[in-house]
């Protein structure tokens, strides 16, 4: 069994190339072949079919539809691999029939890559497909939202989050929901009463004179990881109920989105990726923005390559710092590993009192915990 394995290994490995040396009779090695080949063939300039020994490629039953191939490869292969395959169909084989057919995309395995390239290929979708191609966003960012909310509150509220209980009994703590849950097995049918023994209270959250973070977001298209997770971000932080949040995302002009911090999906969906970059000009609006100057972060989040007016964007960078505010400059918000930036402008921000590192959101959390405990 052991050699058989490995021979079917030498074969995924050697190609039809192999087949006279190894002589294996596998069905489910020619649907792995054939499945491969269908995108890998492209590399040899051929669109679709099977390599043959002498190069050619072959037509017949061999021969898939997209559709098909898709719900092959999803059956043949580890998730994983499937990931990679499609990254690679969009990524580098621009095999844009993926975004394009409802039926595909339904067999699509909804990513972290995949909602990338939706939100790259959004403008060629037909509209059959943009309702569906709207929820697989929904459903990613809702996944990548729940695991991030769960580690920012730690990192604010330590292991108790807003909602454990707290020796700091006063009203404006009392937690009635929780309270008539837990009491419910206390109730008495007879008398129709509820008969609590124990009150429960939530921990002591200050809600008066918050701190602002105002988040800039460079939407050019080196930035895609970073606004998906800066806006997954900042609607997580507007839920804070100590720090009020602006977001703004930018290349040549600006826009405000702080409205609609309750819908990173929609927020993601006005994005428009690509284009110039004009830093100085988001910084101007951002200043406008500062209400407490002493009690306000300014989170800037581009690869600093300024397509307006550089030395101005310095200065306004100076004069954020100056009046008392904190800066930080994010090259990149994600978990990639290594962000491309101006480091001559990272190095002069630095120099002059900002925060400057490519971080991932938890440091980012903890960044600004640190700043307002």
């Amino acid at each position: 069994m052991k050699d058989k394995q490995m021979q079917v290994r030498w074969r995924l490995i050697l190609g039809t190339f192999a087949d006279d040396s190894l002589s294996i009779d596998d069905t489910t090695s020619q649907q792995l072949d054939e499945a491969l080949n269908f995108l890998y063939d492209r590399e040899y300039g051929q669109e679709q079919g099977i390599r043959q020994k002498n190069g050619q490629s072959g037509q017949g039953n061999s021969v898939f539809s997209v559709p098909r191939w898709i719900r092959n490869v999803r059956r043949l292969f580890p998730k994983k691999t499937v990931e990679i395959m499609q990254k690679q169909a969009l990524d580098k084989y621009q095999m844009t029939a993926l975004l394009t057919d409802p039926d595909v995309l339904r067999e699509m395995e909804p990513n972290l890559d995949l909602l990338k390239n939706i939100l790259t290929f959004r403008n060629i979708m037909p509209q059959s497909v943009q309702m569906l191609a709207y929820e697989i966003v929904q459903k990613v960012v809702r996944e990548i939202q729940q695991q991030l909310e769960i580690k920012i509150k730690r990192v604010f509220y330590g292991k108790k989050l807003p909602n454990s209980t707290t020796n700091y009994r006063i009203y404006r703590n009392f937690d009635i929901k929780k309270t008539i849950q837990k009491n419910l097995k206390h109730y008495d049918p007879e008398s129709r009463k509820l008969v609590v023994e124990r009150l429960y209270f939530n921990q002591s959250v200050k809600r008066y004179n918050p701190w602002h973070v105002v988040i800039l977001v460079d939407e050019s298209g080196s930035m895609m990881d970073s606004v998906i997770y800066t806006s997954i971000m900042a609607s997580i932080f507007a839920k804070l109920p100590f720090v009020d949040v602006k977001l703004v995302i930018f290349d040549t002009s600006v826009v405000d989105l702080s409205e609609h911090l309750d819908d990173p999906v929609g927020i993601l969906m006005k994005v428009q990726l690509g284009g110039g970059t004009n830093i100085d000009r988001a910084l101007e609006y951002g200043k406008k923005l500062i209400v407490a100057p002493q009690k306000t972060i300014v989170v800037l989040v581009s690869d600093l390559y300024e397509g307006g007016n550089y030395q101005s964007m310095l200065r306004r960078c100076h004069d954020i710092l100056e009046a008392g505010s904190k800066l930080f400059v994010l090259p990149a918000l994600d978990y990639a590993a290594v962000p491309c930036y101006d480091r001559g402008a990272a190095k002069q921000l630095a120099a002059m009192g900002a925060d400057v590192a490519a971080i991932t959101p938890e440091e980012l959390s903890k960044w600004v915990r640190e700043v307002i405990s």
